[in-house]
């Protein structure tokens, strides 16, 4: 039994040169992953409003500081934070405004009352 396709052959070529190759959706599926652990989320959105030491983050959001560590780490090596050195204390920071962009816009999405369902 043959498919039928309805795709034009125009609608075809533009599509194969406007999708992402799989290795770019891969990335950004791992990017996306990040954004599973609602601590990590809620790092992320303390840390787009401003700098912070591990201290200070764990303050905030009521968390220890192993924990907050931990979420740290994995925030780093996904590249969506950064750090530096304040003489003895390391402080924490969006590592560029994307990631911001991405926090803000889901967090206005779902402020305004949009629906989300999960899909299993």
């Amino acid at each position: 039994m043959e498919d039928f396709i309805m795709i034009s052959r125009e609608s075809e070529e533009f599509m194969k040169k406007y999708m992402p190759s799989m290795g770019i959706c891969g990335t950004i599926a791992d990017f996306y992953s990040v954004f599973s652990d609602t601590t990590r989320i809620r790092i992320l959105s303390t840390l787009s409003i401003a700098e912070m030491c591990v201290g200070d983050i764990g303050y905030m959001l009521k968390l220890n500081q192993t924990t907050v560590s931990h979420q740290l780490r994995i925030l780093r090596d996904a590249g969506m934070v950064k750090c530096r050195r304040d003489g003895k204390i390391i402080v924490y920071a969006v590592a560029n405004k994307y990631i911001s962009d991405v926090m803000v816009t889901a967090i206005d999405s779902f402020e305004s009352g949009k629906q989300y369902k999960k899909v299993d």
